[in-house]
């Protein structure tokens, strides 16, 4: 029988069947994580899956692959990061755990997922990453009158809208050459199919729940003079 709440141990070995090892401090940030969300999940219905190992082997595995994708690309290094329609903190609170660079705002306009957001960050005691409970559009707006970046060098998209709608809406949102990436469930789409302002960066895909993930990199592009 499955249990409800995990160790770290069992959270490394999970890890490790994924063919992601993390450390130990990463597995007990990750099992302290999971352990909130399955509670909290069996009142407020959070995310689909029930129990712990499910909700790591479809949803955490995202967030382990993206760490190594996100190195990978040129952010600088103190990037700002907004995670749109943030929902449980998937994938951005685990990804935290094992990606701590720059700053990363969790954004969600729900009231209960972002109070289970603001929980789960203040009890993992994550570096540099907070909540945003408000409109996606609001976010900058916000984040100016606090004194930080007028547009975000990352933003992270998972089923936030499709990305024809999407693109339109972050391309504001982010600084010249900044990146998008979308979580995707298909492979991006060929460059031609792409409004004019967007260069596609290599995609990547990973195995998620005995099916493939893609990771499709965007850079907004700055129009000739």
């Amino acid at each position: 029988m499955t249990k409800s709440v995990p160790t770290p141990a069992d959270v490394a070995a999970a890890a490790r069947r994924l063919g992601r090892p993390v450390t130990e401090a990463q597995a007990a940030s990750l099992a302290q994580y999971l352990g909130q969300l399955v509670k909290w999940n069996a009142r407020m219905n959070l995310v689909g899956p029930a129990d712990w190992t499910a909700i790591f082997d479809t949803l955490v595995v995202d967030s382990l692959y993206l760490a190594d994708f996100l190195n990978g690309l040129q952010l600088g290094d103190t990037p700002l990061c907004l995670d749109l329609g943030a929902g449980a903190g998937l994938p951005g609170i685990p990804l935290r755990t094992i990606w701590p660079r720059g700053e990363y705002w969790l954004v969600e306009s729900r009231d209960k997922r972002a109070t289970f957001l603001r929980s789960a960050v203040g009890r993992l005691g994550l570096a540099a990453t907070h909540v945003f409970h408000g409109r996606a559009e609001e976010v900058l707006d916000s984040l100016a009158l606090r004194g930080n970046h007028a547009t975000a060098d990352l933003i992270v998209s998972r089923a936030f809208m499709p990305w024809r709608e999407l693109l339109p809406f972050v391309r504001p949102m982010l600084r010249p050459w900044g990146t998008v990436v979308i979580l995707a469930n298909t492979p991006p789409p060929p460059e031609a199919e792409l409004p004019a302002g967007w260069s596609p960066a290599e995609a990547a895909s990973y195995p998620a729940g005995g099916k493939t993930r893609y990771f499709w990199p965007l850079q907004r592009v700055e129009p000739q003079p």
